[in-house]
C-alpha cells in the first residue's frame, strides 16, 4: 500500500485525481489527462482523501477498460492496477499523453489544467490539433484567398528590409513566398494574406480611441491594413494622444521623453498583432485615457501558460501564429524566446512607472499600462473633468474658460469651480495677470 499512500499524500494535481466510484466523470478525467501529459485516476478514495474502497468482481475492471475504450474517440486504452488495504479494493487507472490530439468522450473534449478538467472551446480544439502537427492556423491556406489579394510590392519591400538587416535574399517576391511556405501549391496562406494584403480587410481591424471618460470619446479611428503597416498606424495614434517632454541637455539635440516608454508600447502592439486570434469575430481595441492605456486583443494565453508564468518569466514562447511570428522575427521585430514581456516590465520599471497589468478579459487578453505623472497620482482627489482640464492646459496654457467649457462639455461656471479646486489642492496655478497671463500645471506636485 506504499504506492497508494504516496499518491494520497501528493493530493489531486494536473496528473492525479481521486474518485469514490467509476463513472462518467472518470472517463472525462482520463480524456483530460490524454489531452495533456497523461495521468492516473485512483478509484476508491472519497472527497476527504480517505480510502473507502470500491466493490468489484473479477470482470469489473476489464469492463471499465472496455467502457473507456468504447466511449472515447480516438479510443483510449487505460492501464489498471488493483491494490488492497484492510480488505478494501483500490483501482488505479492510468493513461499516457495521446500523440494525436484531441481525444473526446461523447463529443466533448477536456483538458487537464491544474487539478480540474477544462471543457475545450472550438478555438482551443483547433489550436490543440494544429500543435499536434507542429503547425498553426496561419500556416493553412484559405480557399477564398487568391494571389491577386496579395501585394507583391509589399513582399518586395520586406525582402529589401531583410537584406538591409544583413540578409542575402535574391529571390523574386513569388519565389520568396513559396520558399517561406507563405504560398503552397499555388494557394495563399492566412499568414501571407495578413502580412501582405493588397487592400484593407475586416479581419485585421484594430479600433483605437482617446477617451475623456469611460463613455466620452474625444477622438477615434481604426486600422484595417496589413499587419506590418498596422504597427506604425497604432504607434502614431498613441503618440498623438500622449504627452511628450522636451529635455534640454546642452547637447546639439535635445532629448524627448514620452509619457510612456515608447519601445515598450511598441512591444505590446507587436505582441498584440502577432498573437491575435484572427479567427475571432472580436476586434483588437486600444483605449487611451488620461492616466492609462488599455490594449485588448482577441485570444487568451495558451492553456499551459498562466499570467503568473508571464510575470515570473517561467514559460516558453508559444506563438499562436507561427508563420507570422517567423516573419516578424526575421525583420527584427520580435524575439522567438519569450523575452518580450520581461522587456516591457523592465522598461516601465526603469522609468519609475507602475507595472503593467496583464489579465484575461472574456475571450481575450488585455494589457493596461499606467502613467506616473500628476494624473495617476491624484486620481483619488481629482475628477475626470479636472484631469481633462489639466490635459487641455498642457496643450494650450492660455486656453480660456469658455474654450475649456466646450472641450470638457460642461458649463463655464463648472469650469471655474473645478479650476478653483485644482488651485486649492496645488495642482494648478495662474502665472501673470488674469487677462495676459497663462495657466501652469504643477507636474512635480507630491500627492500626500
Amino acid at each position: 500500500m506504499n504506492k497508494i499512500s504516496a499518491l494520497i499524500a501528493k493530493g489531486e494535481s494536473k496528473t492525479l485525481e481521486f474518485k469514490s466510484n467509476f463513472n462518467t466523470e472518470t472517463i472525462e478525467t482520463l480524456v483530460a489527462f490524454a489531452n495533456a501529459k497523461g495521468g492516473q485516476v485512483v478509484i476508491g478514495i472519497n472527497n476527504k482523501n480517505e480510502i473507502i474502497g470500491v466493490n468489484i468482481n473479477p470482470e469489473s475492471v476489464q469492463n471499465w477498460i472496455n467502457e473507456v475504450k468504447n466511449k472515447t474517440q480516438p479510443s483510449l486504452y487505460a492501464d489498471a492496477e488493483i491494490f488492497t488495504d484492510n480488505n478494501k479494493k483500490i483501482v488505479v487507472l492510468s493513461v499516457s499523453e495521446y500523440p494525436i490530439k484531441p481525444v473526446s468522450t461523447k463529443g466533448k473534449y477536456f483538458l487537464r489544467i491544474s487539478n480540474s478538467n477544462h471543457l475545450l472551446t472550438i478555438s482551443e480544439l483547433v489550436d490543440m490539433h494544429l500543435r499536434t502537427f507542429n503547425t498553426s492556423w496561419d500556416f493553412h491556406t484559405g480557399p477564398h484567398l487568391k494571389l491577386e489579394d496579395i501585394s507583391l510590392d509589399k513582399v518586395q519591400t520586406i525582402i529589401d528590409e531583410r537584406n538591409r538587416l544583413g540578409g542575402k535574399i535574391q529571390d523574386d517576391p513569388l519565389t520568396f513566398l513559396i520558399k517561406n511556405e507563405l504560398l503552397r501549391d499555388g494557394a495563399v496562406t492566412h499568414a501571407a494574406y495578413l502580412l501582405f494584403a493588397k487592400n484593407n480587410t475586416l479581419i485585421t481591424t484594430i479600433e483605437m480611441g482617446r477617451f475623456q471618460t469611460d463613455i466620452v470619446i474625444k477622438d477615434s479611428t481604426r486600422t484595417q491594413a496589413d499587419i506590418l503597416t498596422q504597427i506604425n498606424d497604432v504607434i502614431d495614434f498613441v503618440k498623438k494622444h500622449i504627452n511628450k517632454e522636451i529635455i534640454i541637455t546642452g547637447d546639439p539635440q535635445n532629448t524627448q521623453r514620452w509619457q510612456y516608454p515608447i519601445e515598450a508600447i511598441r512591444e505590446i502592439v507587436i505582441n498584440m498583432i502577432v498573437h491575435r486570434d484572427y479567427r475571432s469575430a472580436s476586434d483588437s481595441i486600444i483605449k487611451i485615457y488620461n492616466n492609462r492605456i488599455e490594449f485588448y486583443n482577441p485570444g487568451c494565453l495558451p492553456e499551459n501558460i498562466s499570467i503568473n508564468d508571464l510575470l515570473e518569466n517561467r514559460y516558453r514562447s508559444t506563438p499562436r501564429n507561427k508563420l507570422i511570428a517567423e516573419q516578424f522575427k526575421s525583420l527584427g521585430l520580435i524575439e522567438k524566446y519569450g523575452s518580450g514581456i520581461r522587456r516591457i516590465i523592465e522598461s516601465f520599471k526603469a522609468e519609475n512607472l507602475p507595472a503593467p497589468k496583464f489579465e484575461h478579459i472574456s475571450d481575450g487578453f488585455m494589457v493596461t499600462v499606467f502613467t506616473d505623472d500628476v494624473t495617476s497620482k491624484v486620481t483619488d482627489k481629482v475628477t475626470d473633468n479636472q484631469l481633462t482640464i489639466m490635459a487641455a492646459i498642457r496643450e494650450n496654457d492660455t486656453i480660456t474658460t469658455a474654450e475649456l467649457a466646450i472641450k470638457v462639455n460642461i458649463s463655464q461656471r463648472k469650469i471655474k469651480e473645478n479650476i478653483a479646486k485644482l488651485k486649492a489642492i496645488g495642482f494648478l496655478e495662474r502665472v501673470g495677470s488674469p487677462k495676459s497671463g497663462h495657466w501652469k500645471v504643477i507636474e512635480n506636485h507630491k500627492n500626500n
